[in-house]
This record gives structure tokens, C-alpha cells and sequence, in this order.
């Protein structure tokens, strides 16, 4: 390996990363609900991307914004979950266009109808008139 140009320089920018605690790994359940939403992403996006609509939008109670996530970007969060229980820094969304992004719950929802649809394709709601 080459020398560490920064070795034994009190101003290292790499310092910062020695105060980030190594994740835990992630006990079954948690794991098991990161592998559920993986594939709930799958389903979200392979309905939605061709829709126009680029990820999920969540609302952080730390900085009371919202973050626009894109679906690579998402999926590669959750999977580096499964891989060292933490989630890398990422770059927020440069200029994000708020209508391209939509939220866990919508995607459940539109999820359903569509299934909901696809199951019942006649139109039938499920009540009887």
C-alpha cells in the first residue's frame, strides 16, 4: 500500500470517519424486515418508475425536511443494512422535482389496488350493490 499522505497530520479529513461507530449486526427480525422491504421496493418501483414517479420521499423528524430518495439509491441503503447494519453517508437529491417522489404508504396503497385490480379485473370492488 502507498503511504497515508495524511499520517500523523492533526488536520487528517479522515478523522471525522474514526468517531462513526461500526454498525451491529442486524438480530432476525430486523433483518428479516429489511429483506421484506427489498422486495416491497421491487414491486414499488417496477410499478411506479414507468410511471415517471424516480423513489420515496420521507420525512425526517431530525431536520423536520424532506429527503427525496432515488430507487438505486434505496435499494443500496437497505442492502448495506443486510451487509454491516449501518447506512453509508449519501449526497441528499440535488434540486429534487417534490412530484417524482411519493411515500411508503402511497406505494402500499397503490400496491394493493393494483393487485386488488389485477385480481378482480372486471371491476369488481368486493360489495355487493
Amino acid at each position: 500500500m502507498p503511504p497515508d499522505p495524511f499520517a500523523g497530520d492533526p488536520s487528517d479529513p479522515s478523522a471525522a470517519l474514526d468517531a462513526i461507530e461500526p454498525g451491529e449486526p442486524l438480530d432476525p427480525h430486523e433483518r428479516l424486515a429489511v429483506e421484506e422491504d427489498l422486495a416491497d421496493l421491487a414491486v414499488y418501483e417496477a410499478l411506479l418508475a414507468h410511471r415517471g414517479i424516480r423513489g420515496l420521499v420521507v420525512s425526517c423528524e431530525d431536520c423536520r425536511q424532506d429527503h427525496y430518495h432515488d430507487w438505486d439509491m434505496l435499494r443500496a441503503n437497505l442492502l448495506q443494512l443486510l451487509v454491516d447494519g449501518t447506512v453509508r453517508p449519501h449526497e441528499p437529491a440535488y434540486d429534487p422535482t417534490p412530484e417524482a417522489y411519493v411515500t411508503w404508504d402511497y406505494c402500499r396503497g397503490y400496491a394493493d389496488a393494483s393487485m386488488n385490480e389485477a385480481f378482480h379485473g372486471d371491476g369488481f370492488d368486493g360489495f355487493d350493490s
